[in-house]
């Protein structure tokens, strides 16, 4: 019923080495599967943000949808036409999304 002392204390070199491996291929298992592609998806959509040009279409992050009427280079803001004679100035981070003006409209399929 009790453990022998000679099984309690024995241990093994090998054993000392696994821990810290299983750790390093976990950590890098989660590099390569979340860190990496998410820091790709925050690259192209700063890089979308960044090249917002009079004309395009646009979505909020509140779900509104409108036409840009005016970019500054200087400021961090855009001005929007969300309907006619409604115009409103919008930070360029709060964009999810930036359609160009030829670009189509993509279609949501349900699953």
């Amino acid at each position: 019923m009790f453990i022998s002392p000679a099984f309690a204390q024995s241990s093994s070199s090998g054993a000392d080495l696994s821990f810290p491996l299983m750790m390093l291929m976990l950590l890098g298992i989660f590099y390569f599967l979340v860190l990496r592609p998410q820091s790709k998806r925050n690259e192209a959509q700063r890089a979308k943000l960044n090249a917002v040009r009079r004309g395009d279409t646009v979505v909020t992050s509140g779900g509104m949808v409108g036409r840009v009427t005016k970019v500054s280079d200087t400021s961090d803001e855009i001005e929007v036409e969300l309907a006619d004679n409604l115009k409103v100035r919008i930070v360029k981070s709060t964009l999810l999304d930036v359609r160009s003006k030829g670009e189509p409209v993509k279609e949501v399929t349900s699953s």
